[in-house]
C-alpha cells in the first residue's frame, strides 16, 4: 500500500480547491499580460535604441576600421614567405608591347616628340621642330628590357640627330622630366658619357628660367634663345608641381658634373616653398613667382599638385636620407593631407583623396568648399605613402620585406595602412567595360542624389555624351603603385592586378597596325580610340609593367629613386654641402 500512497501524496500537492484554481488563473494570466507589456515595453526601447544609434553614430565606421584592420595583419604577413622570381611569360608579353609600341614610332615618327598609331603619323611640339621626347623617355626602357638592337639605333638617333637649337617655348617641366631626366638616366645605364654632354647641354639651355625675382622658374623655357617664358594662361602664377618637380634631375646633374649651381637654382624654389607655407600645412596648385607666396587656389593632390608631395620624399631618399629638411616638409605635408584630404567613401569605405576650393561669397570673403573628386594622377600616392612609411616612419633600417609592426612608428603604420586602402580604391575604379580606369572620378556623399553601382562614378558621363573624365590616356600611376607595393610587401595580389590592367591596355588600346590609342570612354564598348600614344607609355607604363613582373635585384628600391617620368636614378651622397633651415 505505500506505493499508492505516495502517488496521493504527490498528487494532493498539486491539486488546488475550485476557488483557489480560479484566483491562480487571474494571477498567471495578470502575470503573463505584465510579461507582455514589459516586452512591448523593451522591444520599443529596443526599437528607439536603434534608430538613434543608426541616426547618430557612424556605425560604418567602426566596420571600416575592422576591415582596414583586416586588410594588413602584419603579424600574419611578416610569417608569409616572400619570393621575388621572374613571371617570364608575362614579363616577356609586356616585352613585347614594348616592341609593338616602339616598332610602330620607328617606323612612321621617328625623331617626332609625339606618335599617332591611327593615322601612322608623328608630331612635334613647336613648328620649330622637336627635341625627340619619345626617344629620349624610351632609351632607358629599351635598355631594362635588353633591347639592344632597338636601343642601338635610339642612340644613334640621339648622337647624330637631336638638336636643341629649337626657336619655340617648351613646357620647363615637361622637358627636365622627360628629356632631361631621360638622358641622366641613359648615362647611368650605360656609362656613355655623350648622353652626359647633351644632359649638360639641354640643362644649361633651361636653367635661365629660375632667373625671377624669386628664383621660381617660368613655366616654358625657348631652348635657342635660353630664355626662360612666362606662362600666359595662369595670371603670371606658376604650377606648384612644375616648379617642385625639378630637383631630382638637377641634383644629379650637379653630382655628376660637380656644377654647384645647378643645385642652388633647385634648392632654392624648395626654400621659397617652405617658407610659403600656409596654416593647413598644404600646398595651393599655384605659387607666384613675383613674391614666393602661394596663390588663393585648388588644393589637391592631382594635376599641378602631385608630384610636390611626391619629391618631397624622394629628395629624401635620392642623397641617402641626409637632407633632414625634406623629411620634416614631407612628415608636414602627410600629416596634413590625412588632417584634410583623406575621406572614406560611404557604402564601401573607399579611402580617396578630396580636393578643396576656395569661392568668393557676396561680401567677397573667400570660403572653402570640399569637392569629392580624385584624379587618376593620385593614383601614384598610395605606393608612395607605403615607400615612405618606409622611409621616414621607420624606427629602423633597413626594413623587412614586408615590414615587422615594431619596424614602423605610428605614423608609418597609418601611411602604409592608408597607401593600401588607396590603392584598392584606384583598382575599385578599375571596374569598368573595359576594366581600364578613368581619367577623373568623383565619389558619392549623402545627399547627393547620385545614383551609381559604385561609390565612384564618372561625372557627366551617359549614353551619348562622352565627358573628359571618361578617357583612358594610358596613364601609369597606378601601375607604379603597384609595382611599389610589390617590391615593399612580395605580395601576389599586386602582380594579379597589374596584369589585368595590361590585359585591359591589349584588349582596348592595341592598334593592330602598331602602337597604342587613348580610349575615349572606359564604360563603353566598342570603344572609340583617341589617336594619340602618349610618351609615357614606353617610358613608365610598360616600364613600371616590366619591373613588376621581373625580380627584385632589378633597379632595387633600396639603391634607386625614380623621378616622375619613372627614369632611375642612383641613391647617392651629396659632396657639398646642401640643404636649408
Amino acid at each position: 500500500m505505500a506505493e499508492p500512497g505516495v502517488r496521493k501524496r504527490k498528487f494532493r500537492k498539486t491539486f488546488k480547491p475550485a476557488g483557489d484554481e480560479a484566483q491562480a488563473t487571474n494571477a498567471t494570466a495578470q502575470t503573463s499580460s505584465d510579461a507582455a507589456m514589459l516586452k512591448t515595453v523593451f522591444l520599443v526601447i529596443l526599437l528607439t535604441a536603434g534608430i538613434w544609434l543608426y541616426k547618430n553614430y557612424d556605425y560604418r565606421s567602426f566596420f571600416r576600421w575592422r576591415k582596414q584592420q583586416a586588410a594588413w595583419d602584419f603579424d600574419e604577413e611578416s610569417r608569409r614567405e616572400v619570393k621575388f622570381t621572374a613571371d617570364v611569360p608575362k614579363r616577356d608579353a609586356i616585352l613585347a608591347a614594348f616592341k609593338h609600341a616602339w616598332s610602330a614610332y620607328e617606323r612612321d615618327a621617328m625623331g617626332d616628340d609625339e606618335y599617332h598609331p591611327i593615322g601612322k603619323s608623328g608630331t612635334n611640339l613647336t613648328e620649330a621642330g622637336g627635341i625627340g621626347y619619345t626617344v629620349v623617355d624610351s632609351i632607358d626602357t629599351m635598355l631594362i628590357m635588353g633591347l639592344d638592337d632597338e636601343y642601338a639605333r635610339a642612340r644613334q638617333w640621339v648622337a647624330e640627330d637631336l638638336s636643341f637649337e629649337r626657336d619655340g617655348s617648351f613646357n620647363t617641366f615637361e622637358t627636365t622630366i622627360r628629356v632631361l631626366g631621360g638622358l641622366l638616366s641613359a648615362y647611368h645605364l650605360t656609362g656613355d658619357t655623350m648622353y652626359l654632354e647633351r644632359a649638360t647641354d639641354l640643362a644649361d639651355r633651361i636653367t635661365p628660367v629660375f632667373s625671377t625675382p624669386t628664383g621660381l622658374p617660368h613655366s616654358m623655357v625657348n631652348l635657342a634663345h635660353r630664355k626662360g617664358v612666362p606662362d600666359k594662361d595662369n595670371r603670371g602664377l606658376v604650377s606648384t608641381a612644375e616648379v617642385s618637380t625639378l630637383q631630382l634631375e638637377f641634383k644629379y646633374l650637379s653630382y655628376l658634373t660637380d656644377e654647384s649651381e645647378y643645385w642652388k637654382k633647385v634648392e632654392k624654389v624648395m626654400e621659397v616653398l617652405k617658407n610659403a607655407r600656409i596654416a593647413t600645412g598644404l600646398a595651393s596648385i599655384f605659387v607666384n613667382p613675383n613674391d614666393g607666396k602661394f596663390a588663393i587656389g585648388p588644393i589637391r593632390l592631382g594635376s599641378r599638385g602631385d608630384s610636390y608631395y611626391e619629391y618631397l620624399l624622394k629628395q629624401y631618399i635620392q642623397t641617402g636620407s641626409t637632407e633632414l629638411v625634406y623629411r620634416q616638409m614631407y612628415d608636414d605635408a602627410m600629416l596634413a593631407v590625412h588632417t584634410h584630404l583623406m575621406r572614406k567613401s560611404e557604402r564601401e569605405g573607399l579611402t580617396y583623396t578630396a580636393e578643396i576650393l576656395p569661392e568668393r561669397d557676396r561680401e567677397g570673403r573667400i570660403t572653402w568648399r570640399m569637392v569629392p573628386k580624385q584624379d587618376h594622377l593620385v593614383c601614384f600616392f598610395g605606393g608612395s605613402l607605403m615607400l615612405g612609411a618606409t622611409v621616414t616612419g621607420a624606427t629602423t633600417q633597413p626594413v623587412s620585406i614586408p615590414p615587422r609592426t615594431e619596424e614602423l612608428t605610428a605614423q608609418g603604420k597609418r601611411d602604409w595602412l592608408s597607401g593600401i586602402e588607396l590603392i584598392k580604391t584606384c583598382m575599385a575604379t578599375h571596374e569598368t567595360a573595359t576594366g581600364l580606369s578613368p581619367e577623373i572620378v568623383h565619389f558619392r556623399v549623402p545627399g547627393d542624389g547620385i545614383e551609381s553601382k559604385h561609390d565612384w562614378y564618372i561625372k557627366g558621363a551617359r549614353p551619348g555624351h562622352t565627358p573628359y573624365d571618361a578617357r583612358y590616356i594610358l596613364r601609369p600611376e597606378t601601375v607604379e603603385s603597384l609595382f611599389i607595393a610589390y617590391r615593399l610587401t612580395g605580395h601576389p595580389q599586386y602582380r594579379e592586378w597589374g596584369w589585368n590592367i595590361f590585359q585591359a591596355i591589349e584588349k582596348y588600346c592595341k592598334v593592330e597596325s602598331g602602337g597604342y590609342a587613348s580610349v575615349l570612354n572606359v564604360d563603353e564598348v566598342p570603344v572609340q580610340l583617341e589617336d594619340k600614344m602618349e610618351t609615357f607609355l614606353m617610358s613608365e607604363t610598360l616600364k613600371y609593367l616590366y619591373l613588376l613582373f621581373s625580380d627584385d635585384t632589378i633597379l632595387p628600391l633600396s639603391d634607386y629613386v625614380f623621378n616622375t617620368e619613372a627614369h632611375p636614378f642612383p641613391i647617392f651622397h651629396p659632396t657639398l654641402r646642401t640643404g636649408f633651415f
